[in-house]
């Protein structure tokens, strides 16, 4: 029996809380002393009483919020940008409370930058730690170990659902096993094995080592539940239940909040309803909108400023009354990149378009024209990253066309978004092209984060020196 075969036949899950807060105080400690070797060359000032009392509550600090976060959980479905977030929360949160602290006692010989020195290094060995750490699981388990078997109760669209997304990757740790159910949906596509009915379950657990069972039954089975329950509890298998959302949406990203012990369904989770997040999101507009205008603005707007004018007569700029957040209508500025027409306000711009300039050709595939809009983030009716704004007349034909159009403009428009750096952007020439790049604004919108917009920008950046095909 090879070291992995005998290292599966145990449950680590048990030990990886105390495991992962001992690693943690490692590296906490390990930052410690590295931060003054680079600040000052040696160990000596580390013996001061101010700079051991503030390590010391360091440790004891992150250790608290270890246990209250529960920052040492293990998600096997999870990315990466994930792990990066949540370690990036705990340590500004670390941070706040031992800068409190500084300031309140009035510690003198606490050096700042080398407390900044401190978190840099600190941070970098967390996140390069739980990324090394997930992968090594993840290795593990694409050779077969370190797997969970799980049964799912309901052969239908529902259960069919997870499966899929138990099944979609070897590293997530789970083996499938199949599905029970005393009838089969005739209209779900169900592409697992079908082990047997309700009746045969007890049978099959005592059997096989099954370690996890998802129930996808309609509320209606209530009884056949409360059994199952019973069969689980009796038999150390663990029992999770999938509710049954279609009663009230077809949509797959609900959220649920608790008024005291009163669950409420919500259509779908909006992180930037949260004021935290949509204040870090405003000043990170602000911030970066009012950098590019300082260091690109002043000597690249004269240039184009020339260059517009010399191609062709009309205005420098162009604005024209756009759909923004809660679907109020703003003015989107934007480079002239058309000869003058009366069709701008109704009509998009389609490949060869005999009204787009030359000068205009090259503004729109390179996505300089849309520079003027930085004026519009800091004026606050757009975000630097966000579904795209689009003209009055579009949102009223596609909002008639398409169920769920207007929930794009929940949050602020951007300059770019989701949807454009995954390739819809440009014409619209069927409406299937819109309801795809409506699903990934909506996408977006349930799915923010800080680390999102910044993977966006820098995909719009290399997306605009590569080139796209509808950029024109």
């Amino acid at each position: 029996m090879s070291l992995l075969q005998e290292l599966a036949t145990y449950r680590f899950s048990r030990y990886f809380k105390i495991c992962f807060i001992l690693w943690d105080l490692v590296l906490l400690n390990s930052a410690l002393l590295i931060s003054f070797l680079i600040k000052f060359g040696s160990l000596e000032r580390a013996g001061l009483m101010e700079v051991q009392t503030v390590s010391l509550l360091s440790n004891v600090f992150w250790l608290i919020l270890l246990l209250y976060r529960d920052a040492y959980r293990i998600v096997r479905i999870e990315m990466i940008e994930s792990i990066l977030l949540r370690t990036i929360r705990l340590v500004l949160v670390h941070a706040s409370m031992i800068g409190v602290l500084v300031f309140i006692l009035k510690y003198t010989d606490i050096s700042r930058l080398r407390m900044l020195y401190f978190y840099f290094i600190f941070f970098a060995l967390l996140f390069i730690s739980r990324v090394f750490f997930m992968k090594v699981l993840k290795g593990v388990r694409t050779k077969g170990y370190n797997f969970k078997n799980v049964i799912i109760i309901g052969a239908n669209d529902t259960g069919e659902h997870m499966r899929k997304i138990l099944s979609k990757d070897l590293t997530y740790g789970y083996h499938f096993m199949g599905f029970f159910d005393d009838k089969v949906d005739p209209f779900a596509f169900i592409s697992s094995p079908i082990l047997g009915g309700f009746d045969d379950i007890q049978d099959y657990i005592i059997n096989n080592n099954v370690d996890e069972m998802y129930i996808a039954l309609h509320i209606d089975d209530l009884k056949i539940i409360n059994q199952l329950t019973e069969i689980c509890e009796r038999h150390m298998v663990r029992i999770k239940f999938i509710p049954d959302f279609q009663l009230y949406t077809k949509s797959r990203k609900v959220e649920i909040s608790f008024y005291e012990n009163t669950p409420v369904l919500m259509l779908r989770k909006e992180p930037l309803e949260l004021t935290l997040n949509r204040l870090v999101k405003n000043i990170f507009d602000f911030c970066f909108a009012l950098l590019v205008i300082v260091l690109i603005f002043p000597w690249l707007f004269p240039i184009l400023i020339v260059i517009i004018k010399m191609d062709s007569p009309g205005p420098i700029f162009f604005k024209q009354e756009r759909s923004g957040r809660d679907n109020k209508a703003f003015g989107c500025l934007k480079f002239r990149t058309m000869y003058v027409n009366k069709y701008s306000d109704n009509l998009q711009a389609t490949q060869g378009d005999s009204r787009i300039t030359k000068v205009g050709a090259f503004m729109r595939k390179t996505n300089i024209d849309e520079l003027p809009q930085f004026f519009n983030v800091l004026l606050g009716n757009m975000s630097v990253v966000g579904p795209r704004p689009h003209m009055l007349k579009h949102t009223q034909q596609y909002s008639e066309l398409i169920n769920n159009y207007l929930v794009r403009h929940y949050a602020k428009p951007g300059i770019t978004g989701w949807a454009q750096v995954n390739g819809f952007r440009g014409e619209t020439k069927e409406l299937i092209d819109m309801k795809d790049r409506v699903d990934y604004d909506i996408w977006y919108i349930e799915n923010w984060s800080f680390i999102l917009d910044i993977k966006i920008i820098f995909k719009t950046v290399f997306n605009t020196v590569r080139g796209e095909k509808n950029a024109y």
